[in-house]
């Protein structure tokens, strides 16, 4: 089994940026397919980003496109996630996630903590 740790989450200004970074533990980190979801105040939890076990196929949600990057370094046990141009509405807490594929929230098998961030308007 697979242990997941988030961390880069914090308070930027609309339009920053930020990186989150996710450790897992174990020697299959690089078997999994491995992705972040978020969950803002009174919502439901959504999906954000996936990226396969190699890195050579990536998924978005459509309203982070062009603005986030999903990338992972196998040889750290490390996925990345980096935000650009930050808006209010990606305020919550950002998971970090594995499994064979991560796309749905049933189909997710592992889960970090979480870590928050906040943009500021």
């Amino acid at each position: 089994q697979v242990l997941l740790v988030e961390s880069g989450g914090g308070l930027v200004q609309a339009g920053g940026s930020l990186r989150l970074s996710c450790v897992g533990s174990g020697r299959t980190f690089s078997d999994y397919t491995v992705g972040w979801f978020r969950q803002a105040p009174g919502k439901e939890r959504e999906f954000v980003a996936a990226i396969s076990w190699s890195g050579a196929t990536t998924d978005y949600r459509d309203s982070v496109k062009g603005r986030f990057t999903i990338s992972r370094d196998n040889a750290k046990n490390t996925m990345y996630l980096q935000m650009n141009r930050l808006k209010p509405e990606d305020t919550g807490v950002y998971y970090c996630v594995a499994g064979s594929d991560v796309r749905v929230q049933e189909w997710v098998r592992i889960w970090g903590q979480g870590t928050q961030v906040t943009v500021s308007s």
